[in-house]
């Protein structure tokens, strides 16, 4: 049985796509459950042991401690008896036995789902000789390691490539495409120099600011309402559907969205949020968005929403550095001052960055595909291995020595 009194340990949380993790009660990202002022009943957990949280276990939710700690006293704390526990881990983790959990688990609907020990008792677990075991573990790191060191590699030319496409844009919207062209000081620190025919002008100039929809937890509804646009619906420069919220409530005509409307988020936990904006396609026309985000109206969003995607939100953002501000208001909008080309310009810039960016986009594409085919093999290759679908035990004997292999972990 699990022992309790000791609040001085940390807490410990059991999550699904990562097992136990200290707790980071500060963190807004967190899954903050109530937690209670007296932690003397939380049950200790010691490192090596198993612990369960039993109503999520079919989601994966458990796994071998790294630490000591406490976690809530609905969980359950196992010790592993005559088990590698690196081995276990990786296991009971893998693919091949997260559905055992799922069947084993009762319950009247999925988030009320609960296990009880006398059902777990009944899940099979292939348990390989010792020495088996510090193989596989073996082979597993070192796979591991190189799996993600390829990941690593990849996501940092993506970075590299989102770096590239944003100075196009930025370069595009900024000086133009006649690299030989007589340029003026805009007197914007953000802009820099620009084109001597162009004129800069505040946003208020050129369309309509409009602040989102502010509503209650009681108003927000299911399927049935209205949906609201929100930070969530905004994801690489696209309207999407992700984490939607809909509301049930009477909602004034100048807040609903049409197509070609720009939404921008204006205010975020993260500054390097506020200000990732996205054009309102047809298939969105007819919601509405909320309080934290505003709306842009006017008759050349085509050319603004490129305007939007330079380094201008982040460079306005920088200035805030050492401030507290994660936010721009509707005053802070309405006074961007923006760089305005001709009619026939603004149509010449907007088809070379739509050309020129589409390449790169589907390279960026095709290398967020890779990483989640390596994180698939991988995923199919532990849960392989664990159920002896594949021995490994002469390829983890032949593996090179971390010193000779560099041992260079990402």
């Amino acid at each position: 049985m699990a022992s309790r009194n000791r609040p001085d340990l940390p807490l410990l949380s059991v999550v699904r796509e990562k097992g136990i993790i200290l707790r980071d009660v500060t963190s807004k990202d967190e899954n903050h459950n109530f937690i209670p002022d007296d932690l003397t009943n939380y049950k200790v957990v010691r490192s090596g042991q198993f612990a369960m949280n039993k109503m999520k276990a079919w989601q994966g939710s458990y796994g071998v401690s790294d630490y000591d700690g406490i976690v809530s006293p609905a969980y359950y704390v196992f010790d592993l008896l005559d088990l590698d526990d690196q081995f276990f881990s990786r296991a009971i983790r893998s693919k091949a036995y997260i559905p055992f959990f799922t069947s084993a688990s009762d319950g009247v609907r999925v988030g009320q789902w609960d296990l009880s020990k006398a059902r777990m008792r009944e899940i099979p677990f292939l348990i390989p000789p010792r020495d088996e075991q510090a193989a596989i573990v073996k082979y597993l790191d070192y796979m591991d390691r190189r799996i993600k060191k390829l990941i690593v590699a990849k996501k940092k030319l993506i970075k590299l490539l989102e770096e590239q496409k944003q100075a196009i844009i930025h370069q595009a919207v900024t000086k133009g495409l006649d690299p030989n062209v007589s340029m003026k000081d805009s007197g914007v620190e953000w802009l820099g120099e620009v084109p001597a025919h162009w004129s800069v002008m505040k946003l208020k100039r050129l369309g309509e600011v409009r602040i989102g929809l502010i509503y209650s937890p009681s108003e927000v509804s299911d399927q049935s309402g209205v949906l609201v646009l929100r930070a969530s619906n905004v994801k690489n420069g696209e309207i999407v559907n992700a984490d939607n919220v809909y509301v049930s409530k009477r909602i004034p005509n100048a807040l609903f969205v049409i197509e070609d409307d720009i939404l921008i988020c204006v205010r975020s936990g993260s500054r390097s949020l506020v200000g990732k904006s996205a054009i309102i396609p047809p298939s969105f026309a007819g919601v509405t968005y909320g309080a934290f985000m505003s709306l842009l109206r006017s008759s050349i969003n085509q050319f603004l929403i490129w305007v939007f995607h330079s380094n201008m939100f982040p460079r306005i953002m920088a200035q805030f550095e050492t401030s507290t501000i994660n936010q721009l208001t509707q005053s802070d909008l309405n006074n961007l001052d923006i760089p305005v080309p001709s009619e026939l310009e603004r149509s010449n810039i907007i088809d070379f960055l739509q050309r020129s960016t589409q390449e790169i986009d589907t390279t960026i594409a095709k290398l967020k595909h890779e990483i989640s085919l390596l994180s698939e093999y991988y995923t199919r290759l532990v849960s392989d291995i664990v159920t002896g679908k594949l021995d490994v035990r002469e390829a983890a004997a032949n593996l090179p020595n971390e010193d000779t292999d560099g041992g260079n972990s990402p």
